[in-house]
């Protein structure tokens, strides 16, 4: 599949490149939650449904952003601001029609497997910490494709339980 526009991931990870654990987050670090707002405010974001669901009734769907969720469910309803569509490639030409703003993929585990080839640069946010109880993960990378452009580190403190890094990652030409 060819796309015209250019497609970033966003996502926080463990030390073993876990996501999530029975539907949520692993960690609540305030931080993070600011970063990915100021990261995809005005964008478009797509998302599997469960990572749609995921989000407290109050933020969905997010705001400033549109929302492409995508679900197997046909008959899956979402309200004014968030459109459903059935795969990954019909993500991707809904958010092709939509306008020039940035494109996110945002979640969840499976989302991130099919999307990566498409994409040419990851926002991560690395919490220094393993999770045992991980049930979803991001997919591992081939850092021979990948090229890290920015890092920026921050130690746990009275607000954050764990050290974490904010990364960007490119894609190798």
């Amino acid at each position: 599949m060819k796309l015209k526009q250019s497609y970033k991931i966003i996502v926080a990870t463990g030390m073993n490149n876990e996501i999530g654990a029975k539907g949520d987050l692993l960690w609540r670090l305030p931080n993070d939650m600011k970063w990915f707002k100021a990261n995809t405010l005005g964008a478009d974001v797509l998302m599997g449904r469960k990572t749609y669901e995921s989000f407290p009734e109050k933020y969905r769907p997010l705001p400033k952003r549109t929302n492409i969720v995508i679900t197997r469910n046909e008959s899956y309803t979402l309200p004014e601001g968030a459109f459903a569509v059935h795969s990954l490639e019909d993500a991707f030409a809904f958010a092709e029609k939509c306008s020039d703003t940035e494109k996110y993929i945002i979640g969840g585990g499976k989302i991130y497997e099919l999307a990566l080839p498409y994409c040419n640069e990851i926002v991560l946010t690395k919490v220094h910490a393993s999770f045992s109880d991980a049930d979803t993960f991001f997919p591992a990378l081939d850092m021979n494709e990948w090229t890290e452009v920015w890092a920026e580190h921050h130690a746990a403190d009275e607000k954050h339980a764990y050290d974490y890094s904010f990364i960007r990652l490119t894609r190798n030409k």
